[in-house]
């Protein structure tokens, strides 16, 4: 018998690297980054319906499009079009990732619904297809289904599973209003202009990091080829990663095209400390606090 509903939970994300090649000729840019899931979650519940309704609760409920505009409801029509049926799906968002973050909040919902509806309607999608579905839908969308770390690489839709042991700590400095993705890479590409930009590729000692579960070698090696560019677009974000490293981050990054600020830090104790003085300072929205790796998207109900 068919489930009345279904629930997946899937990870925010921060780019522990993010190096940017040129444009390519189809206007993206080829990238090499490190995709790491963080234990930050939005649940995507699917229920049975009639066409695609979405409704949202939490971070950005009352900003977000609760139409085609959003990627879950569009992950939900791919899927019926890949299926050969009639979308008939309820959606519904519970969000806790940032909304325009650079934390791949939207892209996290599009690979729960693909999961949720998936469920509901027992397709029984073969993985490498939703992978595929996945990355026509957006760069970030395959990585949430998955999870960990990964290697991402192209768009940052290809991906290579890291192994990494242990876990870490994390503090996420949120700002006022996002930053346009396209805006920050055209910022990028304004900054080096006349530049000689090598093929990115992925940093040795970051990966030496994560295999040895190292919090004070991972702070070193974090790094964000568009953070220049987001502190271009918005100088405020200087004086969040001053702060930080003044209160003894091991690291601080720009998270993907920003603007939330992501800082590593030695455990859970400092993690409180930085938060409870970033949310004093007024350099920010908002804080939140999270370990890592996290699980990519996964039932939690049905």
């Amino acid at each position: 018998m068919p489930a009345e509903s279904v629930t997946v939970r899937v990870p925010a994300k921060v780019n522990l690297q993010l190096a940017v090649g040129p444009p390519r000729a189809d206007g993206y840019h080829e990238i090499a980054t490190v995709f790491h899931a963080v234990a930050l979650f939005d649940d995507v519940t699917a229920r049975e319906g009639t066409g695609i309704t979405l409704s949202i609760e939490g971070e950005g409920a009352g900003e977000l499009p609760a139409d085609a505009g959003n990627l879950a409801w569009r992950a939900a029509s791919l899927l019926a079009a890949h299926a050969g049926i009639e979308p008939a799906v309820r959606l519904h968002l519970r969000k806790s990732i940032p909304i325009a973050g650079g934390m791949a909040g939207g892209s996290a919902d599009a690979a729960g619904a693909l999961l949720a509806c998936d469920g509901l309607w027992q397709l029984g999608t073969p993985r490498d297809e939703l992978d595929r579905l996945a990355a026509e839908l957006g760069s970030d969308v395959p990585f949430a289904l998955h999870g960990g770390t990964a290697i991402g690489t192209g768009r940052g839709e290809r991906l290579t599973p890291v192994l990494s042991s242990g876990s870490f700590h994390w503090v996420f400095a949120l700002a006022d209003g996002g930053l346009s993705t396209p805006a920050v890479y055209a910022e990028c590409d304004r900054l080096r202009a006349g530049m000689s930009i090598p093929n990115p590729y992925v940093s040795d000692i970051l990966m030496q990091a994560l295999r040895a579960g190292d919090p004070i070698l991972l702070g070193k090696a974090l790094n964000n080829d568009l953070q220049q560019a987001a502190l271009s677009l918005r100088p405020s974000l200087k004086a969040v990663l001053s702060f930080a490293d003044d209160l003894g981050a091991l690291g601080g990054i720009v998270s993907g095209s920003g603007p939330t600020c992501a800082f590593i830090v030695r455990d859970e104790a400092q993690a409180i400390d930085l938060a409870v003085a970033l949310s004093a300072s007024g350099l920010c929205r908002t804080v939140k606090t999270a370990t890592s790796p996290a699980q990519g998207a996964r039932f939690i109900a049905s």
